[in-house]
């Protein structure tokens, strides 16, 4: 019986792409520093790796697929936040980003990582923002590291 697994390796020539909403910066700004940190500890250059930046987490799954269309990249990051506030806004925003990005994944076979934070308050984001939780960011980033390196073996 054959086994596969990815690794924390990146395949010869991969590019990533970190796609970053502006919304809640303070809290995306540092889920892309995590982010960004992570690919350079494992050995990803910094030139292979490109940061793209839209308002809101509702702009990320269209953005996603054309970066998938493009054929640049290995596999996308997608890291934003959004907090609860008093109307159904959260909803629509949280979960139709959430299924933008997946629909992006199956549509165009490319691994894309949702780092994208769905919270109800904003200590529940700086909790995943380099506090107890750790940084999501950091860990979309090496999901979609392990990824490539999988698809790279099952190629």
């Amino acid at each position: 019986m054959t086994h596969y697994e990815g690794d924390l390796r990146r395949p010869e020539g991969a590019r990533l792409a970190i796609l970053a909403s502006r919304w809640n910066p303070r809290i995306v700004d540092t889920l892309v520093a995590g982010a960004r940190r992570a690919l350079a500890e494992h050995g990803v250059p910094e030139d292979a790796v490109d940061v793209i930046r839209v308002p809101g987490a509702w702009e990320l799954p269209v953005t996603a697929a054309r970066l998938a269309a493009s054929r640049r990249y290995a596999a996308i990051v997608a890291l934003g936040c959004v907090v609860r506030g008093d109307t159904r806004h959260y909803e629509h925003v949280a979960d139709r980003c959430a299924e933008g990005l997946m629909r992006v994944a199956l549509d165009h076979g490319i691994a894309v990582s949702n780092g994208v934070l769905a919270v109800e308050r904003f200590e529940d984001a700086e909790a995943r923002a380099g506090g107890a939780h750790g940084n999501k960011g950091e860990e979309a980033a090496l999901a979609a590291l392990e990824m490539t390196h999988l698809w790279e073996q099952l190629a």
